[in-house]
């Protein structure tokens, strides 16, 4: 038993740099990751807000008079029933 323990002390020290290498790269990794998660929450919260505070604003309302539509499509039925 204590054979297999100096043996495998021996290939983790052998392997050390690149161990530590792997374990550095993951590590950036995982900040990354997280970092992006953040800031699309960030992203989201402050879209979430833009939109609550804009629908509280007054729109404005266009108005359109279609009275003079309306009179000519009258006058085209009153036209067509005459004939």
């Amino acid at each position: 038993m204590s054979q297999e323990k100096v043996d495998k002390y021996k290939q983790e020290k052998a392997n050390r740099k690149k161990i530590m290498r792997k374990q550095k790269v993951m590590g950036i990794v995982r900040k990354s990751v997280l970092s992006l998660v953040a800031l699309a929450l960030v992203a989201w919260l402050g879209y979430s807000a833009y939109v609550t505070y804009d629908s509280g604003k007054e729109r404005v309302v266009a108005e359109t008079n279609y009275d003079s539509v309306m009179n000519y499509l009258d006058n085209l039925l009153v036209e067509d029933t005459a004939e």
